[in-house]
């Protein structure tokens, strides 16, 4: 669940230290076992189950952690969890999207409202930022994989919606988007062409982006952590447009 430098589609967990990655195993795991609980067990008859063993996978989940994760979905002592969605202000005016999986709804929203209050950001109401977002699918894919060119032929015939490139030394590569209904089969057409992506995923797709920078774009970075490092948090979205340079400078 990576992010780019510019902060687009936040959900940046990757290259952080073992205590973090240990966490982010933890939150993968949950995001397995619910599914697993909410559907069947099995990956190939779950969608949900293997989007989220795609996803854990794709972060070096060890295959025995995935396993364990779906067997405990059939005990019959597992928390209930429930799925909420937050919506606030970062400083700037950027939209925040946040992506609870709790088995204590009351913790979870004094946790996240607390975050957003002391780092300068405010909760909203529902539909008080998602309207500036699409809900989509997306896929990814290593630069490696295929041209530009050969990459938006292939996913415009599989029927996506968009295609981004970033190609460069340090670019994420190829991303593709998808109406939400569409994602299974867009993937399923790519693998057949390219083999398995990188990620597959729903995500919130920012309409556009809100520019921050200097001390505003070190503040909304610090905000993003807090939300994401919070243990009910699964996945954090925003619209902030930062700076490869403004990003370099953040400490954390």
């Amino acid at each position: 669940m990576a992010g780019h430098s510019k902060f687009k589609n936040i959900m940046h967990r990757k290259g952080r230290a073992d205590a973090v990655r240990s966490k982010l195993f933890s939150k993968l795991s949950r995001e397995i076992t619910v599914a697993a609980k909410a559907g069947l067990p099995d990956p190939n008859m779950n969608p949900r189950l293997r989007l989220a063993v795609a996803n854990a996978k794709a972060e070096s989940v060890p295959r025995d952690v995935i396993e364990r994760a779906i067997k405990r979905s059939q005990m019959g002592d597992l928390a209930d969890y429930s799925e909420i969605r937050y919506e606030g202000l970062a400083p700037g005016g950027v939209g925040v999207i946040v992506e609870v999986l709790t088995d204590n709804k009351n913790r979870a929203a004094a946790n996240v409202r607390t975050i957003f209050g002391k780092l300068g950001g405010n909760m909203g109401a529902t539909g008080s930022v998602t309207f500036n977002f699409d809900r989509m699918g997306q896929i990814e894919y290593p630069t490696a994989i295929a041209t530009e060119d050969a990459m938006m032929e292939a996913a415009i015939l599989a029927g996506a919606a968009d295609v981004e490139a970033d190609l460069g030394e340090e670019g994420s590569g190829h991303t593709i988007f998808t109406a939400f209904e569409d994602l299974n089969e867009v993937a399923q057409a790519l693998e057949a062409q390219f083999g398995e992506a990188a990620t597959t995923k729903i995500v919130w797709r920012p309409k556009s982006l809100v520019p921050v920078t200097g001390d505003q774009a070190g503040t909304v970075m610090k905000l993003l952590d807090a939300l994401d490092d919070d243990d009910d948090v699964q996945t954090v979205y925003s619209n902030a447009d930062i700076s490869d340079e403004d990003a370099a400078n953040y400490e954390g």
